[in-house]
């Protein structure tokens, strides 16, 4: 599945990785954010690892279409009904794409504390082809991503209004 022209991939290999600095300019982003941070039902979560509860190291809340149940770390996610203003966010970024998504995980990384460790998003809910946009708020992030099979990492800057998608 190519989503936009091959020359842009990141990861041309075995898979597509596309960085879309600016996505959303400064003051959409700005709008977008507080209106998300006002609006969305956030959540700090448990997990278990390795046998022991912890706390996830953010703040969450997932949303999307009815059927869209999603689980991961032995947690089950029931969809919250789209909100007005993740509805608009989902429009925006499917015209400029061409693609559909049925579900959105909302991240809040509070401070320089809160993080997300590796993961592969291989959930048998995401299909054997996942498609991921990946929207970025606030604060630059170092996005990293690890090869599953050569280990090789890449350090992406994520920015205010920045968008990354990865099939």
């Amino acid at each position: 599945m190519t989503l936009l022209p091959m020359e842009n991939n990141l990861a041309p290999v075995d898979g597509e990785l596309y960085w879309l600095p600016a996505f959303f300019d400064r003051q959409q982003a700005d709008r977008q954010f507080g209106r998300l941070l006002e609006t969305l039902a956030w959540d700090e979560e448990e997990i278990v690892i390795a046998g022991k509860t912890v706390k996830v190291p953010r703040l969450v809340c997932w949303y999307g279409d009815a059927d869209a149940v999603y689980r991961y770390s032995g947690v089950r996610h029931e969809p919250l009904p789209w909100t007005g203003e993740l509805l608009a966010i989902r429009r925006t970024i499917e015209e400029k794409l061409g693609i559909s998504f049925n579900s959105v995980l909302a991240n809040l990384y509070r401070d320089g504390n809160d993080s997300m460790g590796w993961h592969a998003d291989k959930e048998r809910e995401l299909g054997s082809h996942p498609l991921i946009a990946s929207l970025s708020f606030g604060e630059e992030r170092l996005f990293r991503i690890r090869h599953n099979k050569t280990r090789q990492t890449l350090d992406i800057p994520l920015r205010h209004g920045d968008l990354l998608v990865m099939a």
